[in-house]
């Protein structure tokens, strides 16, 4: 059963939690860093100081973002036209920063996503290379030829955060291509923490449950956004969607020396709703509205059955 007074038992803070100018100096890299979440996190480095850049096809998309931001935080928000799928486009846009800062980036942010509802017998093998493409072929293009670089330079220092979704441990029915894309993604994280913990690489995996964004909640559901807010505070166990600052603030917190120590880590950032449904019973979900002077009838019950099935 969701909490019925959410804001006043799990208030949103969409302040900054972290102390101004924490990572300045540092060049924070964004994929998909113009819209949505990755804005939010775009932002929020911003705010503290990082020289972020945001890459992704759409440079129009991209100016905008980096002019809005960048105008709130007073600091550099560099637009970066980058098709991530593409080797080519991937190292022609590393070769960039390198040219524009001398060094590699101290953050890097796989966000850049795509996703859609559909049955999957119905997927053609396109649109499922499609999402794939983007999902996990663009997140190894940029993980990759950043870590070699890093590899090479010596330097280390570098950390990667990756955003999935709950469905790639769980099921990811009607979002199969994103579930087993963002499933890939994560098993890369895990795989590099222990081969390239050596040269100074930090990779850690969040995975953010409902968080109201035009785009998510327009592609994932056939409901209107409102109706689908209110349906996931119901299967949610603190009763709300989650807000953008709140990832900003998780992430900007995991990439930050005062996180020197995780490495490999999978968070579930969803208010526990990834848990609903698990209950050691199998009508767990229904017994949350029993009230409490039936379980004296119940308990009876369970005991006579208890009796009739002894050996």
């Amino acid at each position: 059963m969701a909490c019925q007074r959410p804001l006043k038992y799990f208030p949103i803070r969409k302040d900054t939690a972290l102390k101004e100018k924490i990572y300045e100096n540092k060049l924070v890299f964004i994929t998909g860093g113009g819209t949505g979440l990755g804005k939010s996190m775009t932002h929020k480095f911003s705010q503290l100081g990082g020289i972020v850049i945001i890459a992704s096809r759409k440079l129009d998309v991209l100016e905008k973002a980096a002019a809005e931001i960048s105008h709130k935080t007073g600091n550099k928000v560099i637009p970066l036209q980058m098709d991530i799928r593409s080797q080519k486009s991937v190292i022609e846009g590393i070769d960039k920063i390198e040219e524009m800062f001398g060094r590699l980036p101290d953050v890097v942010i796989n966000n850049a996503a795509g996703n859609f509802i559909f049955p999957t017998e119905k997927l053609s093998l396109n649109a499922i290379k499609t999402i794939v493409d983007i999902v996990l072929l663009g997140t190894v293009n940029v993980t990759l030829e950043i870590g070699r670089r890093v590899i090479k330079a010596n330097k280390g220092g570098c950390v990667f955060a990756f955003i999935s979704a709950l469905y790639a441990t769980s099921t990811a029915e009607f979002t199969v291509p994103s579930g087993i894309a963002k499933a890939g993604v994560e098993n890369l994280s895990r795989s590099l923490t222990t081969e390239w913990g050596k040269y100074g690489m930090r990779f850690n995996v969040v995975s953010p449950g409902a968080i109201p964004t035009d785009g998510a909640f327009g592609r994932l559901s056939m409901l209107s956004k409102e109706e689908t807010i209110e349906m996931v505070n119901q299967r949610t166990p603190i009763g709300r969607v989650g807000a953008e600052e709140e990832l900003a603030n998780l992430i900007t917190f995991i990439c930050s020396d005062y996180c020197s120590n995780m490495t490999g880590a999978y968070i579930a950032f969803d208010g526990g709703s990834h848990l609903f449904g698990s209950g050691s019973s199998i009508s767990a979900g229904q017994l949350h509205n029993v009230p409490s002077e039936e379980w004296d009838t119940i308990e009876k019950l369970i005991k006579t059955r208890s009796q009739k099935n002894k050996i």
